[in-house]
């Protein structure tokens, strides 16, 4: 299981900078998000995948002395799968923007007519 996770963080890191190296704004915000998409995963896989019982401790209980799973990097990957639907809700209204704007999807037809003349 960890071996199939390995190789899909791979891919998506490799997918996610070539994404980001085009000229396209489109496949610029694709390729961070599959670099977040990635980083997710490699939290979750750095968690150790445990199959456990939920970490709670009934009252009779002094110490917890069965399996149970981290909540912790669970935690860490809902709270980062909040933030990127957040930014990517905000880089999508802000790249339909700058294309009513100038009309072309391309990173290069951003300068200013300033720094055409140099």
């Amino acid at each position: 299981m960890e071996l199939i996770l390995v190789v899909l963080i791979g891919l998506l890191y490799a997918a996610g900078v070539y994404m980001i190296l085009r000229r396209s704004m489109v496949k610029l915000l694709l390729g961070i998000m599959l670099l977040g998409n990635g980083t997710n995963i490699l939290i979750f896989l750095l968690g150790n995948i445990t199959k456990g019982k939920p970490p709670v401790i009934d009252p009779d209980l002094s110490i917890f002395n069965d399996i149970y799973a981290d909540p912790i990097p669970q935690a860490l990957i809902l709270t980062a799968i909040v933030i990127s639907f957040g930014l990517t809700a905000f880089a999508i209204v802000l790249l339909k923007r700058v294309y009513a704007l100038i009309n072309s999807d391309d990173l290069d037809d951003l300068n200013t007519p300033e720094e055409d003349d140099i």
